[in-house]
């Protein structure tokens, strides 16, 4: 799918149909865009960063942004693919709460040892925080990103070991459902 084609060859927009949550419009509206924007077919992080600064113009989106490249990057080759791309805006903007989940999981385990470390939630949120500047007022309680990660620990980590798995992440985003609405950024896109 890195080709430098600019018509998305039938094969692939078939598998796309079957894999994604959008239709073949969507998907060629979604595949002209890339290629008018990433020519090559694929897209580095740097570029893949210049996006996020379009999305946050009052914040630093530099950092979350990095964490964001690499769950897109499911190859782990440096560059996100039209494929690669579709599939995770597919996940973050219409798929089922369990796969935005494990999405989610996936981007704060940062080191991907299949928990996540309270360092490793609050290297995530601090960049959530610096994205978003100073335009969203926070309660007390959650008015920096220390405060708001030892908050998500004291609910979530029920084992108290510091870390956090799957299921208690699963079963503690279900509770706070602003985990999960930090991934839908594309809603209002598609």
């Amino acid at each position: 799918m890195g080709n430098k084609s600019s018509k998305l060859p039938p094969q692939d927009l078939e598998s796309l149909i079957k894999e994604t949550y959008f239709d073949r419009r969507e998907i060629k509206q979604w595949y002209r865009g890339f290629h008018k924007d990433c020519p090559s077919g694929e897209l580095d992080e740097r570029s893949f960063a210049e996006i996020y600064k379009q999305f946050f113009p009052f914040g630093d989106p530099s950092s979350f942004s990095k964490h964001v490249f690499k769950v897109f990057d499911t190859d782990r080759n440096g560059r996100i693919n039209f494929k690669e791309f579709l599939s995770a805006l597919s996940v973050t903007s219409r798929g089922k709460l369990d796969e935005k989940l494990k999405w989610a999981f996936q981007l704060y385990d940062i080191d991907d040892d299949g928990t996540i470390t309270y360092d490793e939630m609050l290297t995530i949120v601090r960049s959530i925080y610096l994205m978003s500047g100073t335009i969203v007022k926070l309660p007390e309680d959650e008015n920096t990103p220390e405060k708001r990660v030892s908050k998500i620990f004291a609910a979530m980590d029920k084992d108290k070991n510091s870390s956090l798995d799957f299921d208690e992440f699963v079963e503690g985003s279900k509770k706070d459902p602003t985990i999960v609405q930090a991934l839908s950024l594309y809603d209002g896109l598609v």
